[in-house]
């Protein structure tokens, strides 16, 4: 995909848009649209309202919260036997249905317990695009905020891990603005302050994707709320691999932040174009070219579904131009509407 498209075309990238609480402040370090700021985040929370989480689904949290959980203790009421799967605890087994069918199946039980909530945002050079509104990355971060903000008023632990390129910041799930300020810093400190020049995708033998979600599962407990935020460029088959083990036991969300201008090219017409490494001109007009390019787009998004398909996770999309509480909120509903999705009966 394209990094930047010509000087016809950026100066559209910041917006004059404000906040419900009056335009934010431009400084030297922030400006609307190309990165956000802590004062921005904090401000979304009235914004956060209605996105949708319910308290009554399956955790495996080990504090006391307003979710059932499958987890064994005193007075803990038995919910049903299912076959093992890595990782369940050996002490569970119900060592007569095993015997009874030859395969090992384990028993879960319930208890009210609060459920961790994290978040993987890519804030990579990948995401520094963006041609209305506001850049990838900011989109992402604001969508990020948003369900912070939801997870914090419904007492829930929050943490994951933020990652641009090589640099990451791991943030262990804790409650209440000790888990939501770090947070927001670090969204904040890992946004790009321009657009940066994007490499060649990784290899398949390394990726940072991969390495962040391998920095995630050290940090996560089974039966946690997860929130993954990219336009997903440059995941590889060790990415899926180790998607699939957090899916095993944990509520994936994943959520594609694309920008229209990859969607769908520019109107016809001769446009320079630069990765940050190679510089041509695309002329939007030739035979075809309209064609490959939307195909291009429709081949990643639906690699991405794909992906939730096999896994059992949940796909949304958010666009750079369309406001972030109501693509979430339409998007959520729609997945809370559906068998074993987000709010699951207890």
């Amino acid at each position: 995909m394209w990094k930047e498209i010509g000087k016809r075309l950026w100066p559209n990238v910041v917006s004059s848009q404000s906040t419900p609480s009056g335009p934010l402040p431009s400084t030297p370090t922030h400006i609307l649209g190309l990165t956000v700021s802590i004062q921005e985040l904090l401000q979304l929370r009235d914004q956060a309202v209605g996105l949708g989480f319910s308290r009554q689904r399956k955790a495996l949290s080990v504090q006391a919260g307003g979710y059932l959980s499958p987890y064994r203790g005193r007075g803990m009421e038995f919910e049903e036997v299912r076959a093992y799967q890595p990782g369940d605890d050996i002490r569970n087994m119900d060592w007569r249905v095993t015997a009874r069918t030859g395969r090992p199946h384990t028993k879960l039980f319930r208890e009210e317990r609060e459920r961790p909530v994290l978040f993987l945002v890519d804030l990579g050079p990948s995401m520094a695009f963006g041609a209305r509104v506001a850049l990838k990355s900011v989109a992402a971060a604001r969508a990020a905020a948003l369900l912070a903000w939801a997870a914090r008023d419904n007492g829930d632990r929050i943490g994951g891990v933020v990652f641009a390129g090589e640099r990451h910041r791991e943030l262990r799930p804790a409650a209440r603005e000790r888990g939501l300020l770090p947070f927001f810093k670090a969204l904040v400190e890992l946004q790009p302050s321009v657009p940066t020049p994007i490499a060649t995708p990784a290899s398949t033998s390394h990726s940072p994707w991969a390495d962040a979600l391998q920095r995630l599962t050290g940090i996560v407990r089974p039966g946690s709320l997860i929130f993954l935020l990219s336009d997903f460029r440059g995941a590889s088959r060790q990415a899926e691999q180790a998607f699939a083990r957090l899916a095993t036991h944990n509520e994936m969300v994943v959520i594609l932040v694309y920008d229209q201008l990859e969607a769908e090219a520019p109107p016809p017409g001769h446009y320079p174009v630069c990765d940050g490494q190679r510089f041509t001109v695309l002329d939007t007009g030739a035979p075809g070219v309209a064609d490959a390019y939307r195909q291009r787009f429709t081949l990643r998004r639906d690699a991405v579904r794909a992906l939730c398909h096999r896994h059992s996770g949940h796909f949304l999309m958010l666009a750079t131009h369309q406001p972030a509480p109501e693509s979430l909120r339409h998007g959520l509903a729609i997945h809370h509407r559906r068998p074993g999705a987000l709010a699951r009966r207890a």
